[in-house]
């Protein structure tokens, strides 16, 4: 009997040793996710919130490096916004004679450059870049104009385009390269501000393609080599590249209860460390998963009247300095990304004083909200009435009055 008993507390010391082992593993991995990522394999990281484009975490993120056949996202939107319907494209010599990976097309071999985006991001082919690049441009050098101009326009200053596949290259401007943040905030544009965002979300989810060239002549199969788009729960996107010089590089993005992140990462390992780029996108989706979430950070203001000098008040026409109420103007929320000990600045301008004639809605102020230094919302300060100037076609309308009285 005594043994009996031992034998079963033994049982229930080993059983609750167990839980509390693994409960302090479930904390230690909390906390584990809490933390930035330390020990990433690529040289440049961006983990990105693509919905207001913040950095959330970086790693020489503005470091120039070449990129690539992630140079393609920039290829593939730019053609869909630049396509005409149902558009046949030629193969040029100098297409067909670009290194692998390659469609193998031949010189004058027509397609429907429809059919050529699934090559270009499925397979990642190179011929098919440049045979796009022409059907859009004429040549790659205008076509190079056309990313290196796109560019400009989202703010990509430190990103230079020479080829529309990737290929390590230079001209007189410099080598084909970009930066991590760079990278993420065109896969930003991509995602979420083209007008053909839905068009290249479609094109980079497919799984298999088939088609063939105009003549039906030849039959090509595609198959895409985005890994991560089995990986985790929400991928939406993504495009992989490697050159000599670039090393292994990635670009994805992955939506998840509402948020969206995107991953950008350049020279991120060289063989064979093919599988460092999974590595590490999951560690910095899993950061921001575990860590980011959206809140409410607008703050009622409290607004004190604003003087005015020299107008008058029906009901107080003897008062020579009146208050005139104010109000922000606009939404009353701002929603954001935000870590738990993550916060806002609000800061407030007000006019000291006005001078009538004052009109509602006159702009008297400004409301202004601050992420790390960075004004990330603006709202104006506006007047709630009128106010009326003592001027002297008051002074005879009141002189008129009080002598009819």
């Amino acid at each position: 009997m005594v043994w009996r008993m031992k034998k079963k507390m033994i049982v229930w010391s080993l059983v609750i040793c167990l839980l509390l082992s693994g409960y302090g593993n479930i904390l230690v991995g909390a906390e584990e996710r809490a933390k930035a990522p330390t020990e990433l394999y690529a040289r440049s990281a961006v983990l990105m919130d693509a919905d207001s484009g913040r950095v959330l975490f970086g790693k020489e993120e503005n470091e120039l490096r070449p990129m690539a056949s992630t140079t393609k996202i920039m290829t593939c939107i730019l053609a869909l916004e630049n396509q005409e319907e149902g558009q046949v494209v030629t193969a040029s010599a100098y297409a067909a004679g670009r290194p692998k990976v390659k469609l193998g097309v031949k010189d004058q071999e027509q397609f429907y450059l429809k059919d050529l985006l699934y090559s270009l991001m499925l397979e990642s082919h190179n011929d098919s870049a440049v045979v796009i690049a022409e059907g859009i441009s004429g040549t790659v050098e205008e076509f190079a104009k056309l990313m290196n101009q796109k560019a400009e326009e989202l703010g990509c200053h430190d990103t230079h385009f020479v080829t529309p596949n990737g290929l390590d290259d230079s001209d007189e401007d410099g080598i084909h390269s970009t930066t991590a943040r760079d990278l993420a905030t065109i896969m930003r544009y991509c995602i979420m501000q083209s007008p053909k965002r839905e068009e290249f979300l479609e094109i980079t989810r497919t799984k298999n393609y088939q088609f063939s060239d105009v003549e039906g002549s030849r039959r090509f199969s595609c198959v895409n080599h985005n890994a991560f788009l089995d990986m985790m729960e929400g991928a939406l996107t993504g495009k992989t590249g490697f050159t000599s010089d670039a090393g292994y590089c990635y670009v994805g993005a992955l939506e998840r209860d509402g948020r969206t992140f995107i991953v950008a990462l350049l020279a991120c390992g060289w063989p064979n460390n093919k599988s460092y780029k999974w590595k590490d996108t999951r560690k910095l989706m899993e950061y921001g998963i575990a860590n980011y979430q959206y809140r409410d950070v607008w703050e009622d203001v409290a607004l004190p009247e604003v003087k005015v000098k020299n107008g008058v008040e029906e009901k107080m026409p003897y008062e020579t300095e009146l208050l005139v109420p104010v109000q922000v103007e606009g939404k009353d929320e701002i929603s954001l990304l935000l870590r738990a000990d993550e916060g806002v600045q609000v800061k407030t301008e007000l006019k000291d004083s006005l001078r009538a004639p004052v009109h509602e809605g006159d702009v008297v102020g400004s409301v202004r909200y601050f992420l790390e230094g960075e004004e990330i919302a603006s709202y104006q300060v506006v007047t709630k009435k009128d106010v009326r100037e003592r001027d002297m076609n008051w002074a005879l309308l009141w002189i008129t009055k009080l002598a009819l009285l």
